[in-house]
């Protein structure tokens, strides 16, 4: 406490284990940095108690079997102080596997030691059978004793001896945890060997000085002038983690589950043949290196196209364009650089995509048509960035959401207008004959945007042929539309002679592929095909883009599907 910068917090996790003082913002970067390891205890807290030890008590001349000792009753006392959680106690039985390894003078038996000490752990306790932790735990320890050796030899090939050996321990480690993690979390941390390559010799400080804190309790002093010492090399190592992960790429999206295992396995494989093969064997070496190339370009060009290239996948002259966000509606509408979102789908992930794709980042107007999670569970992605939130009845906690962001709340009444850019907007539901419709589906705000350079359309929400009928008998005009928006992603429960009234070119319906509702459904499909409005669908085509051009509308689909 009192310490300045991000190394305080680090100062207890690096010591021992304790992250509660670490703040989430630190707590990311070093996840993305892959330097987590440090601020919770695990085999590299328990390597650094183990190591320093044992190389103090050789500097002193001692014996192999008094080093491995010192250092057996070293690890002990630190299991002790930090007490022997399930993380504690799997960390300390992965040293000691490496310190009667040691022992024995036999480094070859160390996997052997492994195998027999994950058998017995697991004997033990089953259940770590199915731990993640406990698997990142063997990984990192097999890597070490099998790779490190190997991978350092070959790295000295191309640069000096002292840095292959500090590059070696990282690289082993996480081509060996890599496949692992990928089930936590789909990325990779493309800058991890470096982070900690440049953390390691700050680590060892860290620890041993703020392990010498926790010892000097007794005297306050002493333990205050530890503690600021201890936090020198903790800083160096938090804003290590601070600015790799704020570098572009730090984490790169990649394959999730069985596949992005399978992948990374195969490229760490590949990356391992490149490192430690001799350089004779050129076939071997040559079809690694074209399976790392290949890999590297799809995973860094996907990358890129989800991020500072999104905007080149969707045609720049979109004036509508419709979200796929599975089950649920999220249109985007713009004139003259200004943009309404009428819904935003349940997906929080799946509309920030569209919106970074689409290179949307302020958002004029948002309808919100009705607050089922379908149409409205996303909002948190649009929230301060929200001029004006055009809604339907109910859902106040929603509406409150948007407006304690910045935003100005309008309730929709049928014959409301305004402007987006140089279209206009305007409510034709709910209003005159809609006070029998409960909020929800039947109270849905329906609103067309008409000129600008917008072809003319009008989204129905998820209205149902009563609220339909309804809706056409009190508006002014229901005819004459480019785009109509199907209401209830396609269910069969429409008024075909509103669809026949809107005359509509283009019948877009926002719809999740696989649904369990069936939608769109056979009845609505031949319903449109009756009254000439062609079909296009997310489920099948993805995102959808329409705009205007001399010759007409233009639309394109992100996929052609058999259907559509």
């Amino acid at each position: 406490r009192g310490l300045p910068g991000s190394g305080a917090g680090l100062v207890p996790g690096l010591a021992v284990g304790d992250t509660s003082a670490v703040d989430p913002q630190l707590d990311a970067a070093m996840k993305a940095s892959s330097l987590s390891h440090l601020t919770a205890v695990s085999g590299a807290n328990c390597a650094l108690v183990v190591g320093l030890v044992f190389a103090a008590a050789g500097a002193l001349g001692a014996r192999r079997w008094v080093r491995v000792a010192c250092a057996a009753v070293a690890l002990g006392g630190f299991v002790v102080l930090v007490t022997p959680e399930p993380s504690v106690v799997r960390a300390a039985t992965m040293s000691a596997v490496a310190m009667v390894t040691v022992l024995l003078g036999r480094p070859g038996a160390g996997l052997a030691l492994l195998c027999l000490a994950t058998a017995g752990v697991i004997v033990a306790d089953p259940w770590l059978a199915s731990s993640i932790g406990f698997a990142l735990s063997v990984a990192a320890t097999a890597a070490l004793l099998v790779l490190s050796r190997p991978l350092a030899a070959g790295l000295a090939r191309g640069m000096p001896r002292a840095l292959a050996l500090a590059l070696a321990v990282p690289l082993a480690a996480q081509l060996a945890c890599g496949p692992l993690i990928v089930l936590i979390e789909p990325t990779v941390a493309l800058y991890g060997v470096v982070a900690n390559t440049l953390a390691a010799p700050a680590a060892p400080a860290a620890t041993v000085l703020g392990l010498a804190a926790c010892l000097a309790a007794p005297l306050p002093l002493l333990q205050d002038g530890l503690v600021v010492l201890a936090w020198l090399p903790a800083l160096w190592i938090a804003q290590t983690a601070l600015v790799a992960a704020d570098l572009p790429g730090a984490s790169l999206p990649w394959l999730a589950d069985g596949p992005g295992v399978l992948v990374l396995a195969a490229l760490g494989a590949a990356i391992v043949v490149l490192v430690i093969a001799p350089r004779g064997r050129k076939r071997l070496r040559a079809i690694a290196a074209a399976f790392s190339a290949i890999t590297v370009g799809v995973t860094v060009g996907a990358s890129l196209l989800g991020g500072p290239a999104a905007a080149w996948t969707v045609p720049p002259d979109w004036a509508i364009l419709a979200c796929d966000v599975g089950q649920g509606d999220a249109i985007l509408v713009r004139s003259a650089a200004h943009v309404a979102l009428v819904d935003t789908g349940d997906d929080p992930a799946r509309l920030e995509a569209c919106l970074v794709r689409a290179g949307v980042e302020r958002i004029d107007l948002l309808v919100l048509t009705h607050f089922d999670a379908d149409h409205a569970g996303a909002v948190e992605v649009v929230q301060g960035r929200v001029g004006t939130v055009l809604h339907g009845p109910g859902g106040d906690a929603v509406v409150d959401s948007v407006v304690a962001h910045g935003a100005h709340a309008t309730h929709a009444d049928a014959g409301m207008s305004g402007a987006l850019g140089a279209a206009t907007w305007r409510v034709l539901w709910p209003g005159r004959g809609s006070a029998g419709f409960a909020p929800g589906n039947d109270s849905s705000v329906v609103v067309e945007f008409t000129g600008g350079g917008i072809p003319s359309i009008v989204l129905l929400g998820d209205l149902s042929a009563s609220a339909q009928r309804a809706m056409r008998a009190g508006s002014a005009s229901t005819r004459g539309y480019d785009v109509v928006k199907v209401a209830h992603h396609g269910s069969a429960d429409q008024d075909a002679t509103l669809y026949d009234e809107l005359g509509a070119a283009i019948g877009l319906i926002s719809v999740g592929a696989g649904n369990t509702y069936g939608h769109p459904r056979d009845e609505l499909i031949s319903l449109l095909d009756e009254v000439g409005t062609e079909v296009t669908r997310t489920d099948v085509n993805g995102s959808i883009a329409l705009w205007s051009t001399a010759d007409g509308v233009v639309v394109w689909r992100e996929r052609v599907g058999d259907r559509g």
